[in-house]
């Protein structure tokens, strides 16, 4: 099982990857980062993903259930925004503790395979391994 930098770096083996991270959606926080970011700040990126990823997570649109603030508890497993130039995605990751990890992958629209990056995504958050 790959931890976050083995993850970050497969991620970033993907045809038109530009970056990627992996955030707790919660606090906002990057736990870790590599290659490049949007608006040129990892952090920043990690606050701006974590809003967008606790919204689909908690609105009752995207759930028929209750909102709990635990991923494995919410239908939602990605999120897809798509730009003129770019790609992102965001891949829920199950955990032992909270489930309150993603892992976003940024890729540039011209060179990326939207379809082939999602489904290395959810094998990449399925095999995480976080301690």
């Amino acid at each position: 099982m790959p931890g976050i930098d083995e993850c970050l770096l497969e991620a970033m083996d993907l045809p038109g990857a530009l970056g990627a991270s992996v955030v707790e959606w919660i606090s906002g926080l990057a736990l870790g980062a590599v290659g490049e970011s949007p608006n040129g700040d990892h952090e920043a990126t990690a606050a701006e993903t974590a809003e967008l990823a606790r919204l689909a997570a908690e609105y009752a649109a995207f759930s028929a259930r209750e909102v709990r603030y635990i991923a494995a508890d919410t239908p939602v497993e990605d999120i897809i925004v798509t730009t003129r130039t770019g790609f992102h995605l965001l891949r829920f990751v199950e955990t032992q503790f909270d489930s309150s990890v993603f892992v976003h992958l940024w890729l540039d629209r011209a060179t990326a395979n939207l379809a082939l990056s999602r489904i290395r995504l959810q094998d990449l958050a399925e095999r995480l391994a976080l301690s």
